[in-house]
């Protein structure tokens, strides 16, 4: 057992011996929003003394002198609320809506009991707008997920304004902190997800794509803050199971012949929640089997160990048994456990744990031309990727008063990745089979017909991370929130083990750990902590959120003392010896601020600085000097060397803002952004003592964005709701990759600093949704995805030279249709509903994807016979419409 487990076990055992013994009494804790308002009589004067109360809950106030209330910590949902005082009518509002670290108003009036005793119940309507949001928030609630055309988490972020391929308004991939119940669950190799989350275990998600608050960090670009479901007093069920398959026609762009593939999408879910049987303790726990065959098959044609080539150089004739199976695949195992006990009083304890199990792979659905076409003729020789993952924790929140409240988090983060063709890397069948081979002269378009896949590659993170938040309502007006965290991380990554044949031996060999030339996987022990402090003003109807963050990271490894002689072995030179890497420290103020014009209208108005590491993979990668004592004098060497001393990445975000209710059901938000990015991570040149010259990774890019959205939002009329989010945005810098410098030094372009549109660089997008519903009765949505094209860079033949400037040429304008139709109805008290989702409705071809840079489309090259073999590669397009029907049942009513 490593060090990390041992630790978490040993933290969190006593925790659970405490949640079996001590009696109950109920308290909240978690990711939460906060309930405030006035209570006032008919003659508009304050009632102090008023007892407001969340029913189904122990959570409640009572009004000061002036009338005023406030509930904090109060977990995300819809829930009714009712004012109680003595002499006084009560009032009840039904549906109050409570978002993660929002504020939602609410204000009564108490008639006199001498007037009537019947209560007064009102039902509450959200806001078409919140016009108390300082930055752009989109809260996405289960209700919302229901009737989107979604599976997980990822493809519900892709939906929202200014996300284009991942990248929050023009920054870089993985400039996104992604947390589940408030606490990071980011892969710090790459900064993406440890895990996928399935659609049915989310309660709510909250996506920040503007500037955010002090208590986010490790970010530049947006935040993605998941809310899980929990368990209640009551036990309820939920099952779902689906199926689809590809549907589309013969021949076209893709120039593919149909056959009906029944269910070649599955996916089967199972939850279970309600009281444990121990005092005041709910459960929850939910399984989900998912299978995806992509729509590309490849048939078992030839076998890996056929050596025909090498022997004859001939076609070998074919050995395999002709069977079709899919070039893309996945498996996927997936769940979620959590346990919740409030049995000590004023205490929350939680444990959870989600996790994922995923075997294969899926092809590159149009972004770029994917190797696994080759292997449509060997398919056994292909290496394939497995995924191990799981993030658990113990979360505790102690209600220390009315107005205060503290949360800590012990969390583990385990990462899991590997891919190979064979498990054991002494496996004779590597031997027999030889490397990948294809025909000479084209034959089988460069498909290849012998061997298996040396690539033997291992990613492992194990992070234990410790995070605690302190929260009061010091006045009527203040809010603040201090809090800290501390990671502590395990990162393994590498060649694990490498197959070669040596000189001009005939024998493979197999070489394990032996740097600088075979370095085998690594292994680094990086630590980050950060500490934050925050006030929320919310004075009248003005909202300030200011707060100011500090962070620092230490890679814990070494770099050469003298980078003219980085491997010390220049004759004569200066001694150069290893020196460790020093501690980087960052200091980052944020400020936002909504002021309303009228009470259904505000501007706001943020800013901040947002500092994040690089991909720490990126960091540490080639990190190994010694290689380079073989470098020639006056030579160059353009292999990217790692720099894990690196400073962070700095972005400073300015976002002004415009919203208004126009009707009780249509709003309209206005926000123009503008981001200033420096620091980025990528390639400078270093000259050694001997005029030789090689690449490193420092914090030398740039880079800078501007845009504006318009949101309409139209709430239910009739039957009908929609929403409009359209995104103009310039996102450019002098390069869109850490590594792109060097490249373009390698290939004799000119490599010095310019501003450029990067890769991404979306001007226009549109995201459409339209809803034809009647609650518990049916629902039919469509979303509509326009995009301008993104650039590429031209050519005017192939060969040297040939390239125009870089990304001066756009692609074609696309547009995609998802449709989704459910129907409900009820069987024995139980609640049913039959679903169908189609996927590209319209079989688009091509949405910013692949092209051919002489042509700048995906379909044709002006050289067709240099392009022969990509020209009959289907991956270049866009997948083809995929259509789901299913069916969901929920427990009795």
């Amino acid at each position: 057992m490593n060090r990390h487990l041992k630790r978490f076990c040993l933290t969190i055992l006593p925790f659970f011996a405490l949640i079996a013994v001590i009696p109950p009494r109920t308290a909240y804790g978690a990711t939460t929003g906060k309930l405030s308002g006035r209570i006032v009589d008919e003659k508009k004067e304050p009632l102090p003394g008023a007892a407001v109360v969340i029913l189904g809950t122990t959570l409640g106030a009572v009004t000061d002198l002036d009338g005023y209330y406030a509930v904090l910590n109060i977990p995300p949902g819809t829930y009714t609320v009712q004012v109680r005082m003595v002499g006084r009518r009560s009032f009840m509002e039904k549906g109050v809506e409570i978002t993660v670290n929002n504020t939602t108003k609410m204000d009564a009036s108490l008639e006199d009991e001498s007037i009537t005793t019947e209560a007064v119940v009102v039902t509450a309507q959200r806001p078409v707008v919140d016009v108390g949001l300082t930055s752009t928030v989109a809260t996405v609630t289960d209700r919302d997920i229901k009737s989107l055309p979604v599976q997980e988490l990822g493809d519900i972020i892709a939906l929202q304004a200014g996300v284009v391929d991942g990248h929050f308004r023009g920054g870089r991939a993985g400039e996104v902190q992604y947390q589940v119940d408030g606490v990071s669950v980011n892969n710090v190799f790459d900064n993406t997800s440890t895990v996928k989350i399935d659609r049915s275990l989310i309660q709510e998600v909250q996506v920040i794509t503007g500037t955010f608050d002090a208590e986010y960090g490790q970010a530049m670009s947006g935040v993605a803050n998941t809310v899980l479901k929990s368990g209640g007093e009551s036990f309820e069920f939920h099952g779902e199971a689906l199926g689809g398959s590809f549907v589309y026609g013969n021949g076209g762009d893709r120039n593919l012949v149909y056959k009906f593939r029944p269910a070649t999408t599955q996916n089967y879910q199972l939850s279970l929640s309600g009281p444990v049987g121990l005092p005041q303790t709910y459960f929850i726990l939910s399984g989900q089997r998912y299978t995806y065959d992509d729509y590309l098959y490849g048939t078992q044609t030839f076998l890996p160990t056929d050596t025909s080539i090498t022997k004859y150089k001939i076609a070998p004739a074919p050995s395999g048994s002709g069977k079709e199976v899919p070039l893309g695949s996945m498996q996927q195992w997936s769940g979620l456990a959590k346990v919740t006990n409030r049995s000590i009083p004023e205490v929350e304890i939680t444990y959870r744990a989600t996790f994922n199990i995923i075997d294969g792979r899926l092809i590159n659905n149009g972004s770029g031309l994917d190797g696994y076409f080759q292997w449509r003729l060997n398919p056994d020789g292909r290496a394939v990727p497995h995924t191990r993952s799981i993030v658990h924790a113990l979360d505790v929140t102690h209600t220390v008063s009315a107005s205060t409240f503290y949360t800590v988090s012990v969390q583990q983060n385990y990462f899991d990745y590997y891919s190979w063709a064979y498990d054991d890397f002494y496996d004779p069948r590597y031997d027999a089979a030889g490397p990948p081979l294809s025909l000479p002269n084209n034959q089988y378009n460069g498909a290849i017909v012998q061997g298996v896949d040396f690539g033997r590659y291992r990613q492992r993170t194990n992070t234990l991370l410790l995070k605690g938040a302190l929260t009061s309502q010091v006045t009527r007006d203040h809010q603040i929130k201090i809090g800290g965290e501390l990671q502590d991380t395990k990162m393994e990554f590498g060649t694990a083990g490498t197959l070669v044949y040596l000189g001009n031996s005939l024998t493979l060999s197999r070489i394990v750990n032996q740097p600088p030339a075979y370095p085998g996987v690594q292994t680094y022990y990086p630590i980050s902590g950060a500490a934050y402090a925050s006030d929320m003003i919310e004075w009248n109807d003005l909202t300030i959120r200011a707060g100011v963050r500090f962070e620092f990271f230490n890679g814990r490894s070494f770099v050469p003392s003298d980078l003219a002689n980085p491997a010390d072995s220049i004759p004569g030179a200066p001694a150069s010896y290893q020196v460790r890497t020093t501690p980087k420290y960052s200091v980052a103020p944020r400020f936002g601020l909504s002021y309303p014009i009228t009470e259904r209208s505000s501007v706001f108005f943020s800013y901040g600085h947002f500092y994040q590491l690089p991909n720490l993979g990126d960091m540490f990668t080639n990190a190994n000097y010694a290689r380079l004592g073989l470098i020639q004098a006056g030579t160059p060497d353009y292999t990217v060397m790692g720099n894990p001393d690196v400073r962070p990445e700095r972005t400073v975000q300015y976002e002004f803002g415009y919203k208004n209710a126009v009707t009780d059901w249509l709003g309209i938000s206005v926000n123009l952004f503008y981001k200033d990015i420096r620091d980025l991570l990528g390639v400078q040149f270093i000259q050694t003592y001997t005029s030789a010259q090689y690449s490193r990774l420092a914090n030398v890019d740039f880079g800078n964005v501007t845009g504006f959205t318009l949101t309409l939002d139209q709430r239910r009329v009739g039957i009908v709701s929609s929403t409009i989010d359209y995104t103009w945005m310039m996102a450019q810098g002098n390069s869109s990759d850490p590594q792109e410098t060097a490249q373009l030094a390698a290939a004799n372009q000119d490599a010095r600093p310019r501003t450029v549109p990067f890769n991404w660089d979306q001007r226009n997008t549109l995201n459409v949704t339209v809803q034809l519903s009647q609650p518990d009765n049916y629902s039919a949505g469509a979303i509509i995805r326009y995009a301008s094209g993104q650039p590429y860079t031209p050519s005017v033949a192939s060969g040297f030279g040939s390239l125009i400037e870089t990304n001066s040429g756009r692609k074609s304008n696309a547009v995609l249709v998802d449709l989704n139709l459910e129907k409900d109805f009820l069987v024995a008290g139980w609640k049913m509903a039959v679903f169908a989702r189609v996927f590209n409705l319209f079989d688009a071809t091509f949405f910013n994807g692949f092209v051919y840079q002489n042509t700048g489309s995906p379909a044709y090259s002006i050289t067709p016979a240099a392009d022969r073999n990509s020209l009959v590669d289907p991956t270049r397009f866009y997948p083809p419409r995929r259509v789901e029907v299913g069916i969901s049942m929920n427990s009795p009513l």
